[in-house]
């Protein structure tokens, strides 16, 4: 593993070099794709401090942003309300153009907000931690046990490949496999970045302060349509395939997201239990590499990998994949616990 990270940061020095002198695209607006400067800041003011989540919202059936605190889920429309002031409206207006007063309006929720402001966790509906991305980029064979269990080599670069924002579903979510024409349903617990500034050509020094936060990911997938050719995408990309949450934890309150205990449980077994200091390529050298090929918007998510564990790892004869019925639970320290059911 470590010779492989040696030869990741002399390939990357070069790329960085390259860059430099060629680029292949400027950090402008302008450069950031088409309409994505107009809809998202470059580097908007990072909300610190707070664990942000989606929620239906019972009244107007729509995705609405909610702030776990110790006295409830904070309504924040409700309490911007009140309180007469703005906020933004969901975890993608808040990441993608900055605080906008949230930090303020909490503290002053908790100190002075009646009781109805704050609903009880149980009874809400969660919806997707973040439901419009401009990219999804994900990881293979990012932890060192699970490339040795599928008999793969470790990686000497990361390898990325994506979903697309069809495959986001929530907490507490249905993963509708049976819809899939498709067999060999397997789980992959995963640590999830949520960028929050525009990222290009960083270095790995900075990555890391160029992150939004952290939440639980699952990075569900069909085996036999992945395996169908030499491109992942058909066996990730299906409708509900990225349960993502409950909650995004900003980067303050994590800390260190590469000494992460990491498991995925299967109706209560554990079936993946290690730490995301297994990571071939930790989060920082993930977040340098891939803004040296493209630029990083903020709300940009990123599928870091999974550890070993899953059911392509087990012996031919020990193989039982997932099916309707199955309750998955997957668990990251500091986090929050993710559950979902395969129909």
């Amino acid at each position: 593993m470590e010779n492989a990270r040696r030869d990741f940061l002399k390939h990357t020095a070069l790329i960085g070099g390259a860059a430099v002198s060629a680029p292949l695209m400027s950090g402008s607006a302008e450069a950031a794709g088409p309409g994505a400067g107009a809809v998202r800041l470059a580097d908007p003011t990072m909300a610190k401090a707070l664990v942000v989540l989606n929620y239906k919202d019972k009244a107007s059936k729509q995705f609405v942003l909610g702030v776990k605190t110790e006295k409830g889920i904070l309504q924040v429309a409700k309490a911007a309300k009140q309180f007469k002031t703005t906020a933004p409206m969901t975890t993608d207006a808040l990441i993608q153009r900055g605080d906008q007063g949230l930090g303020k309006l909490v503290q002053l929720a908790m100190a002075k907000g009646q009781a109805n402001l704050f609903l009880d966790e149980s009874s809400i509906e969660f919806a997707p931690a973040i439901t419009n991305p401009e990219k999804i980029v994900c990881v293979g064979l990012n932890y060192a046990k699970h490339a040795k269990e599928t008999n793969n080599p470790i990686p000497k670069l990361p390898i990325l490949f994506n979903k697309f924002n069809n495959t986001l579903n929530a907490h507490n979510g249905i993963v509708r496999a049976s819809v899939v024409n498709a067999e060999k349903f397997d789980y992959e617990a995963e640590l999830v970045i949520v960028m929050g500034r525009r990222a290009y050509n960083v270095s790995e020094a900075d990555a890391l302060s160029y992150v939004f936060g952290y939440a639980t990911g699952q990075d569900f997938t069909a085996r036999d349509l992945q395996s169908r050719s030499s491109q992942w995408m058909i066996g990730k990309t299906n409708d509900g395939f990225a349960p993502i949450g409950p909650y995004i934890l900003t980067a303050d309150l994590v800390g260190d997201p590469n000494q992460l205990k990491i498991e995925q449980l299967v109706n209560g077994e554990v079936r993946q239990s290690s730490n995301t200091n297994d990571m071939v390529f930790n989060c920082a050298q993930i977040i340098s590499y891939t803004s040296k090929i493209f630029t990083l918007e903020p709300g940009d998510i990123i599928f870091t990998g999974t550890p070993e564990g899953v059911i392509s790892g087990y012996p031919k004869e020990k193989q039982v994949w997932l099916k309707p019925g199955d309750k998955l639970e997957t668990r990251i320290e500091k986090l929050g616990n993710l559950k979902f059911t395969v129909a």
